[in-house]
């Protein structure tokens, strides 16, 4: 999952608040989860090894990469067919933008969304 292993932090007069990039990620991938035309999330091989070697990836199929206040999120997915992938991509990034800075008040700066396939099966 997520390469910087890192914290959203934000301060006031009433103490800090931390926000692991875990967390973030899974409010990704529900939201991507949630927009029509996305049959599931990729992950690679080697994240699946993973998850069943006892190493439980929460958010498959999304890359958090965080620097300081700067938040980038790729997305990797399989599309389900009978929609136009490029609407589906558009529809992934509005969604997850909103559902980031919503659940934590931070701006997220880019959504790359990576489609690794179309599904077979219709799902609509």
């Amino acid at each position: 999952m997520g390469e910087s292993k890192g914290y959203i932090k934000s301060m006031d007069e009433r103490g800090s608040v931390n926000i692991s990039d875990e967390v973030l990620a899974i409010i990704a991938a529900t939201a991507a989860m949630e927009v029509a035309g996305v049959h599931c999330l990729f992950s690679s091989y080697g994240k699946e090894l993973a998850s069943v070697l006892g190493k439980k990836a929460l958010a498959k199929g999304i890359k958090m990469h965080i620097d300081g206040e700067n938040i980038i999120i790729d997305v990797f997915l399989i599309a389900s067919v009978g929609y136009p992938v490029n609407e589906v991509g558009a529809d992934v990034q509005k969604a997850v933008i909103a559902a980031v800075e919503a659940a934590v008040g931070v701006t997220v700066n880019a959504v790359n969304v990576h489609i690794c396939g179309v599904s077979l099966k219709k799902t609509h």
